[in-house]
């Protein structure tokens, strides 16, 4: 390849992350700036609309994702608003489409950015991501706490494999949701149904975190080799 050709085409690779620079920033502000609809007005638009009404929360859900509001809160909205059942169904097929779209955008536009002008130590860290991808991405999903949406945006920007990304988010993002869906469904008041949703939500914390040392670990042998 010649000097010019590489010269565009790391020009190339700085427009498309000076493009996802911006395109995050403005998620961010709009996350801060824009509030979200009330309860009462969810609530409200949820029964007026009906099925319609389900499915634009779907939609309303995955494009929400983009930006750093807490997904978690909204999940315990639906559970107030539609129930466990269909509440956790909504919030499930709406965080998928979220996930979806934010890694598209990530990985077509900053993704070549990495690849370019990071050195040898990512390049460890994308080789252990290529091996061991979807434990990885299983591992961070069950953290409750770990926002969503940063998970999103850093997982395009590695070389973890588009399949293993969307089978460890539909699979690790299973016991979060239901769980934070629950607790708006069956309420905020003592009972069983409340232990049950906070104790699973520290046992997926805890399951997580030692997920993480484990990968952490093997990654580090795969630097020191």
């Amino acid at each position: 390849m010649s000097d010019g050709v590489q010269v565009r085409s790391r020009r190339r690779a700085l427009v498309k992350l000076g493009v996802l620079v911006v395109f995050v920033a403005v998620a961010v502000l709009v996350g801060i700036l824009v509030p979200l609809p009330s309860l009462d007005e969810i609530r409200t638009a949820a029964e007026t609309a009906g099925l319609p009404g389900a499915f634009a929360f779907v939609i309303a859900y995955g494009l929400v994702t983009l930006t750093p509001v807490p997904k978690n809160v909204v999940g315990v909205a639906a559970g107030v608003i539609w129930g466990f059942a269909l509440g956790s169904l909504l919030v499930y097929l709406g965080a998928l489409i979220g996930a979806a779209l934010a890694f598209a955008i990530g990985r077509a536009l900053g993704r070549d950015a990495v690849e370019r002008f990071t050195g040898a130590r990512v390049d460890r860290v994308d080789t252990v991501l290529r091996r061991r991808g979807l434990a990885s991405v299983i591992g961070v999903r069950l953290i409750p706490l770990l926002p969503f949406t940063v998970i999103n945006y850093t997982a395009s920007l590695t070389a973890v494999r588009v399949r293993d990304y969307a089978i460890g988010t539909a699979v690790g993002i299973i016991p979060g949701t239901l769980a934070y869906v629950a607790i708006g469904a069956f309420g905020f008041e003592p009972g069983p149904a409340l232990y049950i949703a906070l104790g699973a939500l520290g046992v997926l914390t805890l399951g997580g975190v030692v997920v993480g040392a484990r990968l952490r670990r093997r990654g580090a042998v795969v630097d020191g080799a």
